[in-house]
């Protein structure tokens, strides 16, 4: 028995869009101050990924002298840095979120 992989891929697509079309439609819409959340909690995550590449390049001497588990305090101190640069107003990226998905929940 041949398959025809175009119908195949058809009824993929298809069957994908449905699924994601109902569970769309079944999402609560979030409330303003969850969407604002949300929009802080990307610019933190976007914040921290931009300034790990500076900190992971800092000389590590001292009493300390590198190791994992100064990598992995550098990593928790870089996370906390986006957190408290997002919180403290950040670039703006958490505005244009909030209002994506305020204007996404309109439909």
């Amino acid at each position: 028995m041949l398959i025809d992989t175009q119908t195949y891929a058809d009824n993929v697509i298809n069957e994908t869009i449905v699924g994601k079309a109902q569970s769309l439609a079944s999402m609560k819409p979030k409330s303003e101050a969850e969407a604002m959340a949300t929009a802080k909690d990307f610019e933190a995550v976007f914040l921290t990924q931009m300034l790990t590449p500076i900190f992971e390049n800092l000389p590590t001497d001292g009493p300390m002298g590198g190791g994992s588990g100064e990598k992995i305090f550098r990593s928790l101190m870089v996370q906390e840095y986006g957190k408290s640069l997002a919180e403290s107003g950040g670039i703006g990226i958490s505005d244009a979120v909030y209002r994506e998905i305020m204007k996404l929940q309109e439909v």
